[in-house]
């Protein structure tokens, strides 16, 4: 039997593979559950004593040479599929890698962040579906208020309640409720309204809404703000503040940045007027001060809100607003420039 086993070593040492296959059944003949060393060592004890210690000895030599066989065809297999990748032609160009970019709604958002934060301002967020409360009834709103009417609501039907919100002033009612004063904070988000959709308008679309409470906040404070943003972001210091209504600021306006009529887009954008209104403001109504749990006798504050979309058509001259929500690669592939 010790004859027999020095005859599987030279078989083993002298075994040669092409392929990894063939190694595998080599490893299973010798080292496998049901291999050739697993009947060896069952017939270990059978062997008689004077003879254990060779047939021992003849057994571990079988398993090394066998396991060093199939460590060293693996080995100079992988070596072999290696070398093979030398005969590709290393000069010819990779294919290309598609870069991607930003959304042009995110790099308007990104820029009026960046400008508000130089100033104090930090970021604050909140849920799009929301409650009539946060969304109406703080906001100086209360059922059946005939404002509620000019926001044009989706409401979910299951829930009379519930809704998209309208604007991100809601967000604004969230953090007066957990903050206390000074305040001074942005919130950007996309808002929802039931309009018909057009080239100058959506069914939904972005906003950026300013809070600032704090003691003896005063219309001029919001007038200098606002003449700061605009230049920041447009290099253009004209302005203008037409009075309006907001059922949760008193006073309240309208604002308009003078663009010009350098271009056909600018034309169809601003109605021939050369002037563009981007938002709204005002002083907050003491009302919504008390709603979320200020002290009105000792804060006052301002409210400002901007829609990103028309900013985002004037800086980068886009005649059509359905184009910032159509996904068209032809039309995002225009803004890999851009930060």
């Amino acid at each position: 039997m010790i004859d027999k086993i020095k005859e599987l070593i030279a078989e083993a040492e002298a075994f040669k593979a092409q392929t990894k296959e063939e190694v595998e059944a080599f490893r299973i003949k010798y080292l496998g559950k049901k291999g050739l060393l697993n009947e060896y060592f069952a017939e270990f004890k059978n062997v008689a004593n004077d003879q254990k210690k060779e047939f021992g000895q003849a057994i571990n030599t079988l398993k090394n040479t066998a396991q060093d066989k199939v460590n060293a065809l693996k080995a100079e297999l992988e070596n072999a599929s290696d070398n093979s990748t030398s005969n590709l032609d290393l000069s010819r160009p990779g294919e290309p890698i598609t870069i991607g970019s930003r959304h042009p709604i995110s790099i308007v958002k990104n820029q009026i962040i960046d400008i508000f934060s130089n100033i104090g301002f930090n970021v604050s967020e909140g849920p799009e579906i929301e409650d009539d409360w946060h969304n109406f009834t703080a906001l100086n709103l209360p059922e059946y208020h005939p404002a509620r009417d000019m926001q044009d609501t989706f409401f979910i039907q299951t829930n009379p309640d519930i809704l998209l919100r309208t604007h991100t002033s809601s967000v604004q009612v969230r953090y007066m409720e957990n903050n206390p004063p000074p305040i001074r904070t942005i919130s950007p988000g996309r808002v929802y309204r039931n309009e018909a959709i057009s080239a100058r308008s959506h069914c939904f679309f972005h906003q950026v809404e300013g809070l600032y409470i704090d003691k003896d906040v005063s219309f001029a404070d919001l007038k200098q703000t606002l003449q700061y943003f605009t230049t920041e972001l447009f290099g253009k210091a004209k302005i203008r503040l037409r009075p309006s209504y907001f059922p949760f600021t008193e006073p309240s306006a309208e604002v308009d940045v003078y663009w010009g009529l350098e271009t056909e887009t600018d034309y169809k954008i601003t109605k021939g007027t050369g002037w563009l209104e981007i938002g709204g403001c005002g002083m907050v109504d003491p009302n919504v001060l008390t709603n979320c749990g200020i002290d009105a006798e000792e804060y006052s504050g301002f409210a400002f809100g901007v829609g990103i979309d028309r900013i985002a058509m004037l800086l980068h001259q886009i005649s059509d607003i359905r184009l910032l929500s159509e996904n068209d690669v032809r039309f995002l592939e225009q803004f890999k420039s851009a930060l």
